[in-house]
């Protein structure tokens, strides 16, 4: 297959930017937020100023010892930094190792000891906050993105640093490691090739250019230590996009620049999405431009789909989704226009790249999986990551006999091939149904809802936890009317949105809230 062949000389993360310099040296990117480690840059710059500044902190790394080979933990407040500081420890040889700013420095600490003395390059405020003492002896080096710190080198101190040239490194040697959700516990550790990065952007832009054939402004609200982040950003560098990148959701705030660059695609975590629906009702009209919105981390509520269609003034806009995990890469594919009913399901994600992944639902029960009795969603793809870092154990035992990944979801296909996502494993409610389906209802019936999770009581109840716009009291006589059609559940605790334990691409951390709202009503 083609896309394989192109795939053979990997991603080369550390010549990304240069690459796309030589093209579109004048391409603009455009940031809500200042970089760390360039302060001075602004908020506007070009590629070829990008470019310049990755072979800058290139040369810095190798300055402070980093050499071919070595791992560099990447943990500091977020930034679009993140990801320069990644391209630029791969032009240097070693292989990067992304860690959300929402880590607690307990969490870190240990997935440093998995790494193996690692670099780490992190900022004052991370040490002072976070990061407990030892990690000062688990590290090879700490390094500082700006000013100096006891027992730290400070990279601000080594600007000017002889030029080196980048080092290549084989396709299929680690080229990238970043950290699995968390979701129910301490994240694992994939480790990523060049190869398996380059198939991943390759699928992305086989769905992305048949249908945003010109250069359009794209506009980019990602986790900076996500895998998709990298693609996403070698899409918009490599094809002369200009970029808006976003740290912060907030919708007055976003709003604003979309209203000033006129995005013609917007890529965002589903929780995005979700808190700039009421941006389809703003006055300066945001998304009126808007060719294409993309998403691949879940599958999205109907009703924040059909908003965001609704909010756009092109022809035929249309909603991209891929699903798939930090270890496949995307897996499935599917879009969705303005035709698309706002009451239809929810929870059918699409189809496998032919040729590239495959897909199949094995049965739980002996019963043939179907939307009442789901079935484990097993995968292939040739974008697999290589394994989880120091658990290689771990990795093997999540493969079936016969040489398929298990992802942890339940769900089914139907007699098309389109799969259905319901529910994450250890979310399974017995009895219940879909949770992620009654949240749909739910969020689709109930306007003043601004997210619902359900998830299983102490008492093995399911419970649901609400949040509504500007903490309003819910629409009690609304949620009777609506949660009639479904399984029977506990009365809606009512939270705050703030108050939702979320990873770093802003999934709800169900087993966590679980625990938290298990604590609150035992002390009630």
């Amino acid at each position: 297959m083609v896309l394989h062949r192109m795939a053979r000389s990997g991603i080369r993360l550390g010549t990304l930017v240069e690459r796309a310099a030589a093209r579109y040296p004048a391409n603009v990117l455009v940031l809500d937020h200042d970089l760390d480690v360039a302060p001075d840059l602004g908020r506007r710059t070009t590629v070829a100023e990008l470019a310049d500044l990755v072979a800058d902190l290139a040369s810095r790394l190798w300055a402070a010892g980093v050499r071919p080979g070595d791992r560099v933990v990447i943990y500091k407040s977020n930034s679009l930094d993140i990801t320069l500081l990644a391209f630029a420890a791969a032009r240097a040889g070693a292989v990067p190792v992304l860690l959300s700013a929402q880590l607690d420095g307990g969490t870190v600490l240990q997935l440093l000891r998995r790494a193996d003395r690692p670099f780490l390059v992190t900022d004052r405020e991370k040490l002072d906050r976070e990061l407990p003492p030892p990690v000062f002896d688990e590290a090879e080096q700490v390094l500082v993105v700006r000013g100096s710190y006891p027992r730290a080198i400070g990279l601000e101190s080594l600007a000017g640093a002889e030029r080196i040239a980048p080092v290549v490194t084989a396709p299929h040697r680690p080229a990238l490691i970043t950290h699995t959700s968390g979701t129910t516990g301490v994240p694992k550790l994939a480790v990523h090739t060049g190869v398996t990065q380059q198939i991943r952007y390759l699928l992305q832009v086989s769905a992305l250019t048949p249908v945003v054939p010109r250069r359009e402004t794209i506009a980019i609200h990602a986790s900076f230590v996500h895998s998709r982040m990298i693609s996403v950003l070698a899409i918009a560098l490599l094809r002369g996009l200009p970029m808006l990148v976003l740290a912060d959701e907030d919708p007055e705030r976003a709003a604003e620049h979309f209203a000033r660059m006129r995005p013609g695609i917007v890529e965002a975590h589903p929780n995005s999405f979700m808190a700039w629906e009421p941006l389809a009702d703003d006055p300066r009209r945001p998304f009126a431009n808007v060719k294409l919105f993309s998403s691949t981390f879940d599958a999205l509520h109907p009703r924040t789909v059909h908003r965001m269609l609704a909010a756009s003034r092109r022809r035929a806009p249309l909603f991209g989704q891929m699903y798939g995990q930090t270890e496949t890469g995307p897996v499935v594919c599917r879009g969705f226009t303005r035709h698309r009913s706002r009451h239809a399901d929810g929870r059918c994600v699409g189809f496998p790249f032919v040729g590239t992944t495959a897909v199949r639902v094995v049965s739980r029960d002996g019963r043939p999986p179907s939307a009442r009795t789901p079935g484990f969603i097993e995968v292939r793809s040739k974008a697999h990551f290589v394994t989880y870092l120091g658990e290689q154990e771990r990795h093997d035992g999540q493969f079936s006999a016969d040489g398929w990944w298990r992802t942890g979801d339940v769900g089914y296909r139907t007699r098309w091939g389109c799969v259905h996502l319901l529910d994450r494993e250890v979310d399974v409610i017995e009895d219940f149904g879909s949770t992620l389906d009654a949240e749909d209802r739910l969020l689709t019936g109930i306007a003043d809802l601004t997210e619902v999770v359900i998830v299983r009581g102490a008492d093995g109840l399911p419970v649901p936890v609400v949040c509504t716009k500007d903490d309003r009291p819910l629409d009690q006589a609304a949620w009777r009317a609506v949660a009639a059609a479904l399984p029977p559940m506990t009365p809606p605790v009512h939270w705050r949105e703030e108050e939702l334990p979320k990873t770093a691409t802003m999934k709800i951390k169900r087993f966590e809230l679980a625990r938290i709202l298990a604590e609150r009503q035992s002390t009630a």
